[in-house]
Parts: C-alpha cells; structure tokens; sequence
C-alpha cells in the first residue's frame, strides 16, 4: 500500500458498477492509504458501492439539498475533517440524448444542467466546511463541452457549465487552501455511456488519432485522480486536464 493519501478521507460521489469512472478512482485511492466514504442514490447503486469496501456509505440523492446537509453532517459527527472529494455525477434524460439537441426540452434542459453541474456547486458549499486542513475536490468531465459530439447534446452544454464551475470555485475556495479541478476523460464503456448515441464510433475514433493509439482506462484515470487529490498537485487549481490519450489536441 502507497501512502500518498494516508490518512486521509475522501469522499467519492457517483460509484455505480465495476465498470464506472468512480470505481476505479475508488480503487487507486485505496491503494495509497485513503479512507473512502462513498454516496449512492438508490438501491440499485447500492450493492455495487458495497463491494468496494469503503469506510464508509451514505445515501444520497444529489438533487435534494435536505439530503446533501445531512451528508456533511453525517461525515463531520463521523470523521470532524474532509480532505478530498470526487464528483463523478452527470445525467440527462434518454430522449434529450436521443433527439437532435434542438429539440432539448425546457425541462430535460433544467434536468441535466441540476444534476450534472450544479451538484457540484452544492456539493463544494457542503464540504468546504470540513475542509479545514484544506483540500481537493476533482469532477469529471467530457470534450463534449468543446466540440460537438452526435448524441451527446444537453450533457455538453451541462459539462461546459461544469468547468466553468470549476474555476468560480477554484477563486472562491482558493483562500482556504482548497483546489478545484476536472479531468476531462477520453471515452469510457460506462453504464451512462451507453445512453449515448453513436457512443460506438467515438470509441473506435481514439485509437485511430489519437497520439498514443489507444483509449484510455479506469486506471488512466485513477492515477491522475490520485495526483489531483493528493499534496503532489499543491499549486493545482481551477484546470481542466485532458486524460483521453491526446485525443484532443488533434486537428483531425
């Protein structure tokens, strides 16, 4: 066992399936000495969140404020400091991601903005307070908030929100001593990926342009979580680092 998070606790929000981003960050963090606390929303999150082994788990529904309150103050009475948290938390509605994003609707619109990128917001006041030895909170993001994606639609537009969240943040938290950032991922078989149409040819694109010919992997993304959350990314914050193999600083 590594060390680099000895001792510290770290709060990870969106562990779904073995095959989600947040396992693997899970996974690396174990590996350097973190205390994991985990989030699920429902049950069916729940059984997967259990197999990890975790310090602790908590239920919580992101679009209830009533439900993120009690969450910090569960961990505050459990653990008194936060040092780290991951918000690996997104979602848009089938048909907002089916359809021509022209046809968005108000509501799926409001939906995906909530949960994917205001969460954090909202999650950041929620922690702030226990982060009194300061600390880092990482989301993750996706290219989609650059470049036009087929399919991805309202989720870009969300994810732009996002990062521009980040830095607010980053400015906002920064005097605490507490860093703000986003990874933003190449392509991943994800359960949340399959609701994405033409998610298949995004995959099979990477390897063919990217620099180092390959997508990436939960590891891929466990280390640079790790580097995030850790003393190692000390002058860090308010960045949005690419891990997608290069992908995206490609012309073509």
């Amino acid at each position: 066992m590594g060390s680099l998070l000895s001792n510290k606790n770290i709060l990870v929000m969106g562990v779904r399936n073995k095959w989600s981003i947040a396992w693997g960050i899970v996974k690396a963090a174990q590996e350097e000495g973190a205390n994991i606390i985990i989030t699920y929303q429902g049950e069916r999150e729940k059984a997967g969140a259990e197999q990890l082994g975790a310090d602790s788990i908590f239920q919580c529904d992101i679009a209830s404020d009533e439900e993120i309150d009690n969450l910090f103050a569960a961990i505050k009475e459990k653990y008194g400091v936060l040092h780290g948290v991951v918000h690996s938390i997104a979602h848009a509605k089938t048909e907002d991601l089916q359809n021509d994003f022209v046809y968005t609707s108000r509501d799926g619109f409001a939906h995906a903005l909530d949960i994917s990128a205001y969460s954090l917001v909202a999650v950041s006041r929620g922690a702030k307070d226990l982060m009194t030895e300061g600390g880092s909170i990482v989301t993750l993001t996706y290219m989609g908030s650059e470049k036009v994606f087929r399919g991805y639609n309202v989720m870009g537009v969300a994810k732009a929100a996002l990062e521009t969240s980040v830095k607010y943040l980053a400015s906002d938290l920064g005097e605490a001593n507490i860093k703000v950032n986003a990874i933003s991922a190449g392509p991943v078989k994800t359960l949340s990926a399959k609701g994405v149409k033409n998610f298949g040819d995004i995959l099979d694109t990477v390897p063919q342009k990217a620099p180092l010919k390959r997508n990436i992997t939960q590891e891929d993304l466990g280390k640079t979580a790790l580097y995030l959350l850790s003393d190692l990314s000390s002058g860090v914050t308010g960045e949005v680092i690419h891990v997608d193999s290069g992908y995206n600083i490609m012309g073509i």
